[in-house]
């Protein structure tokens, strides 16, 4: 699996709540609207200034807090095709490759905004196109993969009758 986009980069700490405005939580039953708000207290306007297949490039600690599903849900309805970060909070992470948004902790200190991104999946690398530098992560393993592949965990779980393990 290879992706390709450019970089949206963030700092540390980017919550939950951050993704998804808490403030906005009514709309957790209108996941579309609510991915117009997408990380709009971090970057007003977010939503608008991405393109299909952008990647979000954050520090350390990505997607903290509350164990909210819906913020990587909106993540990938409003078109983010991966997120890249120094670190993930673990239950993000979860719900990440459960709702088919795919996930990778790697050193994201020499990407910057607007740089083009290629993620080899399969080999664990995030070819920096901008800077002619490539950078390795460890790959997921390959149930997570083919999860990634079929959209989520319960395609997954549609098309194999159970976990394909």
């Amino acid at each position: 699996m290879i992706l390709e986009g450019r970089a949206k980069k963030f700092g540390d700490n980017i919550s939950t709540d951050l993704i998804a405005p808490g403030r906005l939580f009514h709309l957790r039953n209108n996941l579309p609207e609510l991915a117009k708000h997408l990380l709009e207290d971090a970057e007003p306007n977010f939503s608008e200034k991405i393109q299909k297949g952008d990647f979000i490039v954050a520090g350390r600690n990505f997607g903290l807090g509350s164990s909210r599903e819906h913020a990587p849900a909106i993540i990938k309805i409003a078109g983010i095709g991966a997120v890249l970060a120094q670190s993930v909070a673990r239950i993000f992470f979860r719900n990440a490759i459960n709702i088919g948004l795919p996930v990778f902790e790697c050193d994201t200190s020499q990407i910057e905004a607007e740089d083009h991104l290629r993620i080899n999946v399969l080999q664990g690398t995030v070819e920096n196109l901008t800077k002619g530098i490539s950078l390795p992560f460890h790959p997921l393993p390959q149930i997570m993969v083919d999860i990634l592949n079929d959209g989520g965990l319960m395609p997954h779980i549609q098309k194999y009758g159970g976990f394909n393990l």
